[in-house]
């Protein structure tokens, strides 16, 4: 596979598309009429970037751009299921070529309906702005490329030991925050899901443009008790947070 032509993200537009590689999968006949990639010669060096989740290998070239591939399992079965479709479970590889820093993802946890709910939330950035795209499906599937499905999985959940897929959901318009609360789901076959909170959490996203894909990972809270001021506190605070992270979109339920 040959890839060329696009570095970094642009921030959301409607007027152009995002930033995306050109890219050969036939090594260079398809759109050079030869095996280009036969000829090339090294030109990175050492990886001099920022640290990367599901790394493979990286290196920093001349100009003093990045280039890197990372591997990870985007696509899994929500709310703990097994596989049930093609492309369950596939590892991918991720491209990602750019300079300066990488998309910032940041993850708060609280709780929802008055303590009954386990529920996280935050906001994905790039140099300080918000990520988010313009149009989803009916099911939430970004419609043009500047939309971001972050995937949380959870450890040790009511779905068994270990890692599980909970869900996936979209970075909104426009602030680029989201909020997800941990409560039972109907599956694609009608089977009732427990709610997936867990001992710790995972949130990985595709990075904007041909930027690397970042990761936040935590520990969970523990359930809720009225009677402890300490978590009565962090709920206020964290509520009033919301309403102030997300005054540009809906808060989420508190």
């Amino acid at each position: 596979m040959v890839a060329w032509g696009a570095t970094n993200a642009r921030q959301p537009t409607q007027v152009v598309e995002q930033t995306e590689f050109r890219v050969d999968y036939s090594g260079g006949w398809g759109t050079f009429g030869g095996p280009v990639w036969k000829g090339f010669r090294n030109a990175c060096g050492a990886y001099r970037g920022p640290a990367l989740p599901f790394l493979v290998t990286a290196c920093t070239a001349r100009d003093g751009s990045h280039w890197a591939v990372q591997r990870w399992r985007r696509h899994q079965a929500n709310f703990g299921l097994p596989p049930w479709k093609a492309g369950h479970g596939a590892w991918e590889l991720r491209l990602s070529h750019w300079r300066g820093p990488v998309a910032k993802l940041e993850t708060w946890l609280d709780w929802s309906y008055a303590g009954r709910w386990h529920h996280l939330f935050g906001r994905l950035t790039y140099r300080g702005l918000p990520v988010h795209g313009f149009s989803t499906t009916p099911t939430g599937d970004p419609l043009d490329r500047y939309g971001r499905v972050l995937y949380l999985d959870t450890l040790d959940s009511a779905y068994g030991a270990g890692w599980r897929r909970e869900n996936g959901f979209v970075a909104r318009r426009p602030d680029g925050t989201f909020c997800y609360g941990f409560v039972p789901h109907t599956s694609h076959t009608g089977e009732r899901r427990p709610a997936g909170n867990g001992a710790r959490y995972r949130l990985a996203v595709s990075g904007p443009g041909v930027t690397p894909d970042v990761l936040w990972e935590g520990a969970g809270l523990a359930n809720f008790d009225a009677a402890n001021p300490k978590h009565v506190a962090l709920e206020a605070q964290m509520n009033d947070f919301q309403r102030s992270l997300m005054s540009a979109s809906t808060p989420c339920d508190s």
